[in-house]
């Protein structure tokens, strides 16, 4: 599966979420194209758009930086996971060619990495960017189980799930790649990303803002235990907690995976509309702030 748009600044194919039961699709296709936003949506979602002042100034200051850091890391991120820790002083431990840099001052993402842990349920769980030297051997034997593979697509050497990060990391931080760390021990993967920056809201009325999640249970002995709908519940308070100008977290399973979709509902999330994309019909799933109170 290769990178959706060449260049400075991948944008990055919307990867399917999990259920408990077993991951739910990582698509790619060389562009997300051809579909009417909006098509098939509530009324309730529709809202005249604008471009995000967030890409209108990546795209002015392209020329001049390259683009933004990923936010791996940011102020007063510590180590709270042993080997999945971090760099205390506002620089990424490791940059994705190997050294380190520094955070740029602005993030798409409001620094993932920075984001802590918070108790769940079934324990302890982080986030924790990942690092192609430390962690591609784990996701990469994650993306080859049949389960995960019959819908990420990402099965083979481990060049092919690295080639499915690089544009990830290399990138804007318009998504960051993240293990899921439970109890200290890596066992899930994660995209976090912006929606709204994302080909997939040329499929939907995206909204600024908006932050989509991706998600698959790596190992067998997690799944069917009821830790998909804990951990996405987690993750979108995460995203809102962490995110004040985001309104909306979105995430779009296969139709026809119900375990995906009941998942979702599950942790908090509404159905919203049937989305046709170029490789699936997709079920826009959304999980309000104005709701969070009362699911």
């Amino acid at each position: 599966m290769s990178p959706t748009d060449a260049g400075a600044t991948p944008a990055i194919v919307p990867a399917d979420a999990v259920t408990d039961e077993v991951a739910d699709t990582g698509h790619g296709a060389d562009e997300l194209t051809g579909s009417e936003p909006g098509a098939g949506t509530d009324v309730a979602d529709t809202l005249d758009l604008r471009l995000p002042d967030e890409l209108i100034d990546l795209i002015a200051g392209q020329g001049e930086t390259g683009g933004q850091a990923n936010g791996s890391v940011g102020q007063g991120a510590v180590d709270c996971i042993p080997g999945y820790g971090h760099a205390v002083d506002g620089t990424r431990a490791h940059a994705p060619g190997g050294t380190s840099t520094a955070l740029a001052d602005e993030d798409l993402l409001d620094n993932v990495g920075a984001w802590g842990p918070v108790t769940t349920r079934s324990g302890v769980f982080q986030l924790v960017p990942v690092r192609i030297e430390r962690d591609l051997a784990l996701i990469s034997r994650w993306m080859n189980d049949p389960a995960v593979a019959a819908f990420w697509e990402l099965e083979g050497p481990e060049s092919v799930t690295e080639n499915h990060l690089r544009p990830q990391l290399d990138g804007d931080g318009r998504s960051v790649p993240c293990l899921g760390v439970l109890d200290s021990t890596p066992m899930s993967y994660w995209e976090i990303y912006r929606a709204d920056l994302d080909p997939l809201a040329r499929y939907y009325p995206a909204r600024p803002h908006d932050t989509g999640v991706h998600l698959l249970i790596g190992g067998v002995a997690n799944r069917g235990r009821g830790l998909g709908t804990g951990l996405l519940k987690a993750v979108a308070d995460l995203v809102l907690d962490h995110r004040p100008p985001c309104a909306r977290v979105v995430a779009e399973p296969d139709l026809r995976n119900t375990p995906s979709v009941s998942a979702f509902l599950s942790a908090g999330f509404r159905f919203s509309a049937e989305v046709e994309l170029p490789d699936k019909r997709a079920a826009l799933m959304i999980r309000d702030r104005a709701l969070r109170a009362l699911l």
